[in-house]
């Protein structure tokens, strides 16, 4: 029994080790995050509250190269003010973007790792009165761009960014900065 249970011992410390090893090796990191979003141009903050986001994201970095590259999906939504035109409900975005990200060079004892990240993508929204049916979505180009940086934590990364987002919209642009606080898996 004892020898058994050595060999179970031995088994899991070996293999902690080894998943440790290729995480470390392989570039790809997987994240979930959450935050607030902050409607900006007028054509959204005279009608929305700040609203919350999700966000799901595949990030590639490879460890010779300062540059790579993520793709992410959000989710938010944010209620519609008092006595807004549209009158009571709440205004959802679904969007995906593809972006660089450029990782500034620190330290490699460092902790605290700086990044800036832009690209472009989809961004589809829908507006959902308090009653009645939905209204149609309209689905848009837009671009993005913004800072953030990671703090290792462990086996993880625990990442904060700020993102402005353009979405290019009939008339003028809808603009919005949602805050993003998550945590990365993976990577070197």
């Amino acid at each position: 029994m004892k020898g058994m249970l050595k060999g179970v011992a031995t088994l899991a410390i070996v293999t902690v080790v080894a998943t440790s090893a290729m995480q470390a090796q392989t570039p790809i990191r997987f994240g979930l995050g959450g935050g607030v979003n902050i409607p900006t141009s007028s054509s959204l903050k005279d009608f929305l509250k700040t609203g919350f986001i999700g966000q799901g994201l595949v990030q590639f970095m490879p460890a010779n190269l300062p540059v790579g590259i993520q793709v992410d999906g959000n989710y938010s939504q944010l209620k519609t003010k008092t006595g807004s035109l549209d009158g009571d409900g709440k205004e959802q975005f679904i969007f995906g973007t593809v972006d660089a990200v450029y990782a500034f060079k620190t330290a490699t004892e460092s902790r605290f790792h700086p990044y800036l990240i832009g690209g472009g993508g989809v961004y589809n929204t829908k507006f959902k009165p308090s009653t009645g049916a939905s209204s149609g979505s309209t689905t848009k180009f837009g671009i993005n761009a913004g800072a953030g940086f990671d703090v290792a934590a462990g086996g993880a990364t625990v990442y904060l960014e700020g993102r402005f987002h353009n979405v290019f919209t009939s008339g003028s642009s809808s603009n919005f900065v949602p805050i993003v606080l998550g945590v990365k898996f993976g990577g070197k």
